[in-house]
Parts: structure tokens; sequence; C-alpha cells
């Protein structure tokens, strides 16, 4: 369960960083909303993982998903452009991701 939690916490920590973008500044509304309960919700969800998995791996694992996820939406909806270098980074931070969940033990 506690491995949904820190899901949940990063697909929403994607969440409120897009809607950030979307906000212009805070100066629109609905996407101002959506990042403030986006960025409490991700904040709760972590803690929650928290109770089981031990910090260092929930943490880099919470930030890890934000970059990528961010990442690929910058990409689609912002036309966003990824050097070579740029990727090949990101995708060492999918590497360190899955490595932290296959070689990380039994916890949680």
């Amino acid at each position: 369960m506690e491995w949904i939690m820190l899901l949940l916490a990063g697909l929403l920590e994607i969440t409120w960083a897009v809607a950030m973008k979307y906000s212009e500044g805070f100066t629109v509304l609905l996407p101002s909303a959506v990042t403030a309960l986006g960025y409490v919700l991700s904040a709760v969800f972590l803690a929650a993982a928290l109770k089981k998995l031990p910090l260092g791996t929930a943490y880099a694992m919470w930030t890890g998903m934000g970059i990528v996820g961010t990442t690929l939406l910058g990409m689609l909806l912002f036309k966003e452009k990824l050097s070579l270098p740029q990727a090949l980074c990101v995708l060492l931070i999918v590497g360190g991701i899955v490595g932290l969940k296959l070689l990380g033990g039994n916890e949680g």
C-alpha cells in the first residue's frame, strides 16, 4: 500500500507542477487552486508512504517521478525541447528509480 501512496504522491507532484505552469504566476484561478491542492495532497501521500518506506528511497523516487513526468509533459503540452544530453540524463533518472525499486530490498 505504501508504494501506491508513493505513486499517488508522484502523480500529484507532476499535477501541481504542470498546473503551476498554467497558472501564469498564480494569476489564473483554477490552475492556481489545482497547484495548491496538488501540492498539499502530494505531501500528504508522501508522508503516508514514509510511514513504512525509507526516507532516501521514497524521496528520490518521488522527486524522480516528478522530474520525468514534468519533463515529458513539458515536451507534450508546452513544446519544450530536450537535447540529447538532457534526454540521457532523464534516462539515468528513470534507471535510478527502477533500480531503487528493484534493488531496494524488502522494506515496505
